[in-house]
């Protein structure tokens, strides 16, 4: 006998195991099976689940356990990053606890170190992943750093190296003086910073009391100005370009130079030009040669190392040698003000780059470093998509690839790390660079242009994380070997993330896939898919407090819960409004299956193989088996198009109402009744159904449907998840069928409508008075007149003698009119007056938001999800007038 409830916290850890000790997770790759292949964006391995994992995971498991069910092979490949930055930082805090240093210890101790937490704590993210109920083929678990994948990305390195598309070059790069290493631009986050404008004025040479006053953020960068730009067509300039200024502190001349980077319109139109510093002053500088001397260290303090001349002796400027970039900026301002030189200050809110893991400002360094020649690589990647061999779901999300990847720029690769795949590069004493994919091929290159051994030093830098995470979807199948797995389960089906990594991670993984893998893309579709916010649409931070824990939720609601609640969400191109209440509204959607589940029980419906579909008879089996079937296809339709709304919406739709609330009421009297071909045929069509139904529900709810399919007989636990998707079945006469029974169910329903409305006790019954009924309406009324009594609260059904009376509401279902003699049981003019006040207030609440809305200030001004509430509510406020204008016009005269 079911418990009363279905206890998930012991349930759902027993059947997860009871799977993954089964294999049912598995990938076959000897099968001749069709392969269906996902692969995981590998989470780092420091991570632990939070809400984003919670949809994307579970989005992803839908689709493996629906396509499995189908029959086909599905691998869903798990992993995980070694996530550089990250794991480096976590662990140097580790040490520094014990008083250890990283630096100090050397690189090797500190490695050791990694590998051993790694070890003991690098498993979290994929114990919290089983948590949720992902069917990862785990034995088949990869990292980043495993060997196999080790000598993919030295392969690919040493390839790209040889073919000329990765090569060394001195360009500016994000650089973070905590870390002490370049960062991609997904590292860095823009924060909001109070700080001021300075307007500083550079002396004319040559031109006593003539100056040049240019704007700047950071005057601590003026050391290293090599020019200062102007607009070409700037008419107050003009006389100026090709001339010379002389830089404020030290008097070193710089030119003039016409720019189109410079806009007139802001500020004085002057800018000055730090290329070392700025990387928009990088590229003015290279298009008029300028010079690019360095003034910040890779601590950000000043260093006067890289520049020369006699001016660089004076005693201020020595003084700033050493000073951190903002000490230095409160003295150079000092300074200029001193000399009089400073000609404006103004506050001034400012988007200052920020390290996402040190906090600190990063600062644009102009180092030498390792990069992919991207815009090669993108141009085959770009025509994939073109061409529509990766498809982008939703499409528009093809518009920001495409944006990306044709404004591409060289992709920087190395590293100042120690964890991370170590450069394959090897430097002879006069600095020439080997690169191979082992120390010993290195030195054999080295004796081959020397003519003698020579001592090499292998490069100290790592590479990206990005570089080894591009060639995922083949590094994990055993590239560059030939293997089974990559014969068959490359290129993947459907790639499932977030908009944020299109760039980082999608792109990436297209060029390294095509150029690697002879032109095949490695992923045919990418479905994308919003981010989670909370119930008002706010994005989630610690600072808002309004971060949900998905751990938190599946201990107090059940995985089954968050998981549908998660995909009755996830529509194509739209955000994940997440509140608790929803969660807890979706559980109360698995109640509902349980508690029909124990009224099945009790009634002694289970499983029955040899109960034949097409065989039944009375309409209200075949009624509920082509229910069944449309609910199948329309939620088959909608797996398949990546609408996981839709799917989860179609499935609620069919097992709450039609099945729960409907079907289960409707068989209470043939329950009840005597025993039969008639009972027998509803207790078969039940049980069938509610077999289709746990298959249906499988791929988002799938413990408490692998749970029921065990108990009621449908087959061993654990097998579920390998049964085969449900079809449709023949279903005799179904047109007929549906007619007949949607209009009873349209009967009672608009009969308990009117009622509710009318606030008639339910304790109250009365006749209900057809008009214009058809006898074939007047005969199924008569054939469901038992249930239409007890679930309508109706004393009987008749069609209409002569006018209509006083004192009726009445609502029209199919050609007839329905009437409800309500004058002897309310008030019926109360009731108008009732509902005519609620009409007022809702029209009011309708006027008042649309008021809002229609000012075009609030709307430009108000926070986005502020305004999408306010639509949201102005739709219901009208809903809620429709809804009392029906209710208002059913109350006859």
């Amino acid at each position: 006998m079911l418990d009363k409830t279905f206890d998930h916290a012991t349930i759902e850890p027993r059947l997860y195991q009871g799977w993954e000790d089964s294999g049912a997770f598995a990938a076959h790759p000897e099968s001749a099976a069709k392969p269906f292949t996902i692969m995981i964006p590998p989470p780092n391995v420091t991570g632990s689940l939070h809400i984003g994992h919670a949809l994307t995971m579970t989005v992803q498991d839908i689709l493996t356990r629906f396509r499995r069910m189908q029959g086909r092979d599905a691998l869903w490949q798990p992993g995980t990053d070694h996530a550089g930055i990250a794991t480096q930082m976590v662990v140097e805090r580790l040490l520094a606890s014990q008083g250890l240093k990283r630096r100090e210890m050397g690189r090797e101790a500190f490695l050791a170190n990694v590998w051993e937490w790694k070890r003991e704590s690098g498993g979290t993210i994929t114990r919290q992943l089983r948590r949720l109920g992902a069917s990862l083929d785990w034995p088949r678990e990869r990292f980043t750093m495993d060997e196999g994948l080790s000598e993919a990305v030295r392969e690919v390195f040493v390839t790209l190296h040889s073919q000329g598309l990765l090569y060394r070059d001195k360009r500016l790069v994000n650089w973070d003086p905590v870390f002490q290493t370049a960062i991609s631009d997904l590292e860095v986050e823009s924060r909001e910073v109070k700080g001021h404008i300075w307007h500083l004025r550079y002396p004319v040479e040559g031109e006593p009391g003539r100056f040049v006053t240019v704007a700047t953020t950071r005057p601590e960068t003026m050391l290293g100005d090599t020019a200062v730009a102007v607009h070409p067509e700037d008419e107050r300039y003009t006389d100026l370009v090709g001339k010379h200024l002389l830089l404020p502190l030290t008097g070193r001349r710089i030119p003039v130079v016409a720019d189109a980077y410079s806009d007139p319109e802001k500020g004085t139109g002057a800018v000055k030009i730090t290329p070392a510093h700025d990387f928009n002053d990088f590229e003015v500088g290279k298009r008029h040669g300028l010079a690019s001397p360095s003034v910040l260290d890779a601590d950000a303090k000043v260093t006067l190392a890289e520049i020369l001349g006699p001016w660089a002796e004076d005693a201020f400027v020595r003084s700033l040698e050493g000073q951190d970039r903002f000490a230095a900026r409160k003295a150079i301002i000092a300074k200029l003000e001193e000399m009089e030189l400073l000609a404006a200050v103004e506050p001034h809110v400012n988007q200052v780059p920020h390290g996402d893991r040190s906090g600190v400002p990063i600062e644009p360094r102009l180092t030498m470093q390792w990069y992919v020649d991207a815009k090669t690589l993108a141009q085959p990647a770009i025509k994939a998509v073109e061409t529509g061999q990766t498809v982008f779901v939703p499409r528009q999300w093809e518009n920001t690839f495409f944006a990306w990847m044709r404004d591409i720029q060289p992709w920087c690769v190395s590293r100042q790390l120690w964890w991370g795949h170590q450069i394959p590069a090897w430097y002879a004493p006069d600095g020439e660079v080997f690169v191979a994919k082992t120390e010993e091929e290195a030195r054999a290159a080295a004796k081959a242009k020397f003519g003698r051994d020579v001592e090499l030093v292998r490069d100290p830098d790592v590479l990206d994380t990005w570089f080894s995470s591009a060639l995922w979807p083949f590094s994990t199948l055993g590239w560059p070997d030939r293997t089974p797995e990559l014969a068959k389960y490359y290129p993947g089906d459907v790639l499932v993330t977030g908009f944020d990594i299109i760039f980082f991670w999608v792109a990436r993984m297209m060029m390294m896939g095509i150029h690697f893998m002879d032109g095949q893309v490695p992923f045919e579709k990418v479905y994308i898919h919003g981010l989670v916010r909370d119930e008002k649409g706010q994005k989630m931070s610690k600072s808002k407090g309004n971060v949900m824990d998905p751990l938190e939720l599946i201990e107090a609601y059940g995985t089954d819960a968050l998981r549908f609640t998660i995909a009755s969400l996830t529509g194509p191109g739209r955000d994940v409004k997440l509140g608790r209440k929803r969660v807890e509204d979706f559980r109360s959607f698995g109640t509902k299956i349980w508690n029909a589940a124990r009224f099945l029980e009790m009634n002694g419906i289970k499983a029955d193989p040899a109960f034949d579909p097409a065989s039944a008879k009375t309409p209200l089996a075949r009624w509920i088996l082509d229910g069944s079937n449309r609910a199948v296809a329309e939620a088959t339709t909608a797996l398949e198009a990546f609408r996981f709304d839709e799917y989860a919406g179609a499935a609620y739709r069919f097992v709450w109402g039609s099945f729960c609330d409907w079907f289960l009421e409707f068989a209470k009297p043939v329950l009840n009744g005597p025993d039969g071909p008639a009972k027998d045929e509803v207790k078969g069509a039940a049980q069938h159904v509610f077999g289709t139904i746990l298959k249906l529900l499988h791929p988002a709810m799938p413990f408490m449907t692998e749970a029921l399919h065990a108990e009621f007989g449908y087959g061993a636990e654990c097998t579920l998840i390998r049964a085969e998707w449900p079809g449709a079945v023949p279903v005799a006469d179904a047109e007929a069928a549906r007619e007949e029974l949607d209009w009873l169910v349209g009967l009672i329903g608009e009969v308990r409508g009117v009622r509710a409305e009318m606030n008639v006790p339910p304790s109250v019954t009365v006749p209900l008075l057809l008009s214009g009924a058809s006898g074939t309406t007047l005969a199924r009324a008569e054939a469901w007149i038992d249930v239409i009594r007890r679930m309508a609260r109706a004393t009987e059904v008749l069609p209409l003698d002569g006018a209509v009376p006083k004192g009726v509401a009445q609502v029209v279902v199919g050609e007839a009119t329905v009437m409800l003699p309500l004058a002897d049981v309310i008030d019926l003019s109360a009731e108008r007056a009732r509902l005519a006040k609620e009409r007022a207030k809702a029209e009011g609440e309708a006027g008042k938001i649309a008021a809002k809305l229609g000012n075009g200030d609030f709307v430009a001004r108000a926070k986005e999800e502020v305004v999408e509430e306010n639509r949201e509510r102005l739709a219901a406020a009208q809903a809620e007038m429709a809804r009392l204008d029906a209710a208002l016009a059913r109350i006859a005269g």
